[in-house]
This record gives C-alpha cells, sequence and structure tokens, in this order.
C-alpha cells in the first residue's frame, strides 16, 4: 500500500471508531481481517497512524479548523497526524499522494487556510492538552500551575521498557540480546531496560518473539510499574499478597525482588485474569509465587501479610499513551463504577495486613478522586492505617531523592510521562498500626 492507501484505511479506522467506540486494537484487527492484502508493514503504519491521531484528535483536529466532533474531527485527526507528529509537509505528502486511486480527498481551501493561521498556543486549553473539555477541570488539581505540560506529554509516543528477570539473568547479558533493537540501561532501577520509542510509520520491536525472552530473561513493564512494585520493598523469606494481580506483572517483579524466597500470594477477585501468571511464573522461574483462585483460599492469610498490594482497578488514565483510545471513552459512570471498586478492594485487603505490616495502593490513574482522595477516604474509615513518606522510601530503595521525579499527591506520589517518562501511577504506602 501507498502512503494515500494507508491514510484512508486510517480514516476509515478512525471513524469506525468514533460511530462504534471500541478498543482500537479490536478496530485495527477487524480491519487487518477483512483487508488481507495489507502486509505487515502497511499494519504496522497504519496502527501507528491512528494511534497518533487518538493521542492528539482534539488539538490536531482544530488547527486544521474542526472542532472536537465535529464530523471532520477523525478525518483530520488522522491529516493532523501526518503533518504534526510525523512531521511531514503539506505540499510534500499531497504530491505523494498525487494519483494514488487509494488517497482520501485532499483537504479542502479552508483546512489550509486553517493550517496557515492557527497556532497550537491559540488553542482553547482543553485542546492544547488533547481530552474533552468536561475532563479537563477534574485533571488540573493534580498537577498545579504544572498541568499544561504534564497532560500534554500524554500526547508522546511511550518507550517500550523491559524488567530484566533478576532470578535467571543479569542486565548486561540482555542488552547485549537485545542490543539491535537499541536497548539501553533504564535509569532509576539496576534492573530496567528502555528501547526508545518509534517514529513516524514504525512501530515498537516485538521483543517477545526474541529466544532471550523465552528463555525468561525479562519481562515487558512499564519502568513505573516497576517502579512502584520496587516501593512494596518486600523483605525475603517474607509473605506478600498481591490483591488485585491481574496477569501478574507486579508479582514477578516482586518474586525477584525477594530472590525467590518467601511467598507472593497472587489473588484476583476474576480468577480469569490470573491465567498468564501461570506460564510467565513458569519461565520466569518464579516459584516462590502461589495462585489464590478462590476467596476461601485467601482466609489462611488474614493477619499474616508484612505486604498487601492493592493495585486497584481504575480508568486507566496514565496509560493515555498506549491507550489513547480509552481517552475519548472515559465516562462519569465509568469513573464511578471504579471509585466504588478501589474502595470495596481497600476494605477487604486490610484484613490480611499483619500488625506493623504495609498496605500498598496504587492504580496506573492520574485523577486526584482516584488517588489522594480514596486514599483520605479509606483513612477515615481505618484510622489503624499512617502513611510512610514516599520520599524516605524513595531514597532508601532507588537510591535518589524523589524530589524531580515522583509528585506529591495527598499521603502519596504519582508518576507521569512529563516527569519520569513512565505511564501514569500512583503510589501510597500505609502502615498498620503495631
Amino acid at each position: 500500500m501507498r502512503l494515500g492507501g494507508r491514510l484512508a484505511a486510517a480514516i476509515e479506522i478512525l471513524e469506525g471508531l468514533e460511530a462504534r467506540p471500541q478498543p482500537s486494537s479490536v478496530a485495527l484487527n477487524d480491519w487487518a481481517k477483512a483487508h488481507r492484502f495489507a502486509g505487515s508493514g502497511d499494519r504496522n503504519a497504519i496502527g501507528s497512524l491512528v494511534h497518533d491521531a487518538l493521542r492528539n484528535k482534539a488539538l490536531n483536529a482544530w488547527r486544521l479548523g474542526a472542532e472536537v466532533g465535529a464530523p471532520e474531527t477523525m478525518r483530520f485527526a488522522a491529516w493532523g497526524a501526518l503533518l504534526f507528529q510525523w512531521g511531514m509537509d503539506l505540499v510534500e505528502l499531497e504530491a505523494v499522494m498525487a494519483g494514488d486511486p487509494h488517497a482520501p480527498d485532499p483537504l479542502d481551501d479552508a483546512a489550509r487556510a486553517a493550517l496557515a493561521s492557527r497556532q497550537p498556543e491559540d488553542a482553547p486549553a482543553y485542546v492544547r492538552v488533547n481530552m474533552s473539555e468536561h475532563l479537563l477541570a477534574r485533571f488540573q488539581p493534580a498537577f498545579g500551575d504544572d498541568w499544561e505540560r504534564q497532560l500534554a506529554a500524554f500526547g508522546d509516543r511511550p518507550a517500550l521498557d523491559l524488567r530484566v528477570n533478576s532470578l535467571k539473568a543479569k542486565r548486561d547479558d540482555v542488552l547485549d540480546a537485545l542490543a539491535m533493537h537499541g536497548a539501553v540501561a533504564a535509569p532509576l532501577l539496576a534492573s530496567a531496560i528502555r528501547i526508545a520509542p518509534s517514529e513516524g510509520e514504525q512501530r515498537l520491536p516485538n521483543v517477545t518473539a526474541e529466544p532471550v525472552f523465552a528463555r525468561g530473561a525479562f519481562e515487558v513493564q512499564d519502568l513505573g510499574s516497576q517502579l512502584v512494585a520496587a516501593l512494596v520493598d518486600p523483605e525475603p523469606h517474607s509473605e506478600v499478597l498481591d490483591f488485585c494481580a491481574g496477569a501478574g506483572g507486579k508479582s514477578l517483579a516482586m518474586a525477584a525482588a525477594m530472590g525467590g524466597t518467601g511467598k507472593v500470594h497472587a489473588h484476583d477477585i476474576d480468577r480469569r485474569r490470573l491465567s498468564p501468571l501461570v506460564e510467565r511464573a513458569a519461565r520466569a522461574g518464579a516459584a516462590n509465587i502461589t495462585l489464590v483462585e478462590r476467596p476461601a483460599q485467601l482466609q489462611p492469610l488474614q493477619g499474616r501479610m508484612a505486604r498487601v498490594v492493592v493495585d486497584a482497578p481504575c480508568t486507566g488514565t496514565g496509560t493515555w499513551r498506549r491507550r489513547p483510545d480509552i481517552k475519548w471513552r472515559l465516562s462519569e459512570g465509568n469513573l464511578a463504577t471504579r471509585l466504588k471498586e478501589q474502595e470495596q478492594a481497600l476494605d477487604a485487603a486490610t484484613v490480611f495486613v499483619a500488625p506493623g505490616g504495609r498496605l500498598i495502593y496504587i492504580t496506573c490513574s492520574i485523577l486526584p478522586e482516584e488517588n489522594s482522595a480514596q486514599i483520605k477516604a479509606f483513612r477515615r474509615r481505618h484510622p489503624g492505617f499512617h502513611p510512610i513518606a514516599i520520599s524516605a522510601l524513595w531514597q532508601r530503595i532507588l537510591g535518589v531523592p524523589a524530589k524531580g521525579h515522583a509528585l506529591p499527591q495527598g499521603d502519596g506520589s504519582l508518576l507521569t510521562p512529563a516527569t519520569t517518562g513512565t505511564d501514569g501511577f500512583f503510589v501510597c504506602v500505609l502502615e498498620k498500626t503495631g
């Protein structure tokens, strides 16, 4: 496929998402199944174009003369991705598409005039940071005067972060094995590796196809997720309950941090989510992970756990770089559901914390309602839990000051793309009165 056909395909997919909201990954897969002639390069380019357009939908459309929700929004978002995220010149771009029977219609005179006259700094505040107008007021309190820089960073592509599995490998060996992909040591953690974000039509490499992955040498895990797992500070030979373990990324990180000793009890209210952890733990050699599939299996753990991790269900606003489609589907009803689930998970987890043990609350959200406000309400219900200063943990565990990396938010800390170069994560560590 030529560029014109790829752009037309991206517009088709984006307009389908506008008409029938669903995960962008599903829409891209459906398109690929219906267009078998498209090769892997075409699919990669179209996927990159769709996600860049979604990350920057509001500003791209505005710069070409459309407001969010206008009929032209998705078409202009895709054109804008080529112009503003891929850095292509309009004259050059249209010359490339000339004569391509599969190319979309060129931009009209009104869009060209808007392109020539509209500058990003003149756009409304919510447009500049690419979100719905009604959501902006919710996010600003998290960042104070720095709100625009922080929120705008969610329009960038993310890096690919890996966690070296210390039970089986050393970082230098994994770096050597992945050198052809541009892998480098990531900051802050000795176990972290980073591959820079892709550019233009390229997508990030499929490192899980490498033999070194099959041998259990590393896991794909955002650096932010690795950092909050490190702040759990699990001690060797102790017992940890990962109460909302999901597919087990943090369980695996904690199992390795404990040197394969002790026990990590991995539980999730939906036991089907634990299924991938069986294979992942076997590949990683993490024999100290035990799956707790049924509620009855939790009862013997009451009052015994040195660490209880509540990686709570949330709106996922911290993952907007990787999943930009969910940005445009966030609703008040969705938020209310997640807030109730978080409250229930926190309350249920308290009975497992040993006296003097710690409850660690984590979300991949940047919304204060899901983070600092949730913890404030929890402490009113459970006055026997007191926060531990993240700054002290950060200095002791990571060896650098938290300032400049983690943003204080209530009793916890926030990691963000603009500050730590990670997904957005909130973490709060509470100690149970002994």
